[in-house]
């Protein structure tokens, strides 16, 4: 399962992996994050929690990708990654090399907590 979230009043959209996501359920994906940020102006940021991943199928490269060009057309500022165990970053790093711009900001934290921190001001 893959949950998309946005909320353009406080320019954020987040994005959960669940459990074993299928090749399918990423192209699904795919579709969805260009409809939710149909709207958005540039300078959101977006928010990728990875803490509930089991796996992914291998396949699924090609529409996390999409995704990533989708955020870059809609001139995302800035992606913050939440991944508690290093062993699951799945690609993301190489990916983030061909489909962000050099100036796109990516920064990983091991816990939501540290994430949140980062998004939201005199939060500890």
């Amino acid at each position: 399962m893959y949950a998309i979230e946005a909320d353009e009043a406080k320019r954020l959209v987040v994005i959960s992996p669940v459990g074993r996501v299928t090749k399918e359920e990423m192209k699904a994906a795919a579709k969805r994050a260009r409809e939710v940020i149909k709207d958005f102006r540039p300078g959101f940021r977006l928010l990728a929690d990875f803490r509930w991943l089991e796996s992914m199928d291998p396949a699924s490269g090609q529409y996390i990708a999409d995704v990533m060009d989708a955020m870059m057309e809609k001139q995302v500022a800035e992606v913050i990654r939440v991944m508690p165990d290093p062993r699951k970053d799945i690609g993301l790093n190489i990916l983030s090399q061909f489909h962000y711009g050099p100036n796109i900001r990516i920064t990983t934290y091991e816990t939501l907590a540290e994430a949140l921190a980062s998004i939201i001001p005199g939060q500890t």
